[in-house]
């Protein structure tokens, strides 16, 4: 069966093609709601979540675009609302600080070491990284669904960098004493 004859099924409440549906994106979905949430649970429930919303919304689905970026959209959100109105953000009324570089020499630094700094990392500072840096979001479209500034975006970035370069160089620091 061809994805949009999927689509159509799903549309019209067909379970054993939403059942096939889940079967063919819950895990990338999974990883998407992974990133932006606290821990596995709570990534099961935000994943949970998103598939109803598709469910429910799968007949707005315009051929316009990937459909897998539209199911991604829908998770990332899912995993927002959790945040909204919950004060995860401080308003901030100042100059966002200075973008920090930070340059990873891969030998040294796994992927699963980063993936568990990021994870590690406040709510908002997390979010904004993941958003921007992860899933090429703008500060703009970040502030957008946030419901911050483009500044308080910045800031976060910033300062969620400034923690992860910390993170990393006192990983390294350590990982050179034990080779010495």
């Amino acid at each position: 069966m061809s994805l949009n004859q999927l689509i159509q099924k799903c549309s019209n409440h067909d379970t054993q093609a939403q059942s096939e549906l889940y079967q063919l994106f819950s895990s990338k979905l999974f990883s998407v709601c992974l990133k932006y949430s606290r821990n596995y649970a709570e990534a099961e429930d935000n994943l949970q979540d998103a598939f109803l919303t598709i469910f429910k919304k799968i007949s707005q689905f315009n051929n316009k675009g990937s459909f897998e970026g539209w199911l991604k959209r829908i998770a990332i959100n899912t995993a927002l609302q959790r945040y909204r109105g919950q004060g995860v953000f401080e308003i901030i009324n100042e100059d966002f600080i200075a973008d920090e570089d930070i340059e990873i020499d891969d030998e040294d630094i796994s992927l699963d070491f980063l993936l568990k700094i990021i994870q590690e990392l406040p709510d908002r500072y997390r979010l904004v990284f993941n958003m921007y840096v992860l899933d090429g979001y703008s500060h703009k479209e970040i502030a957008d669904l946030l419901r911050i500034t483009d500044g308080t975006s910045k800031s976060n970035l910033a300062r969620a960098r400034k923690i992860l370069k910390d993170k990393i160089e006192a990983y390294k620091a350590g990982f050179n004493a034990q080779s010495l």
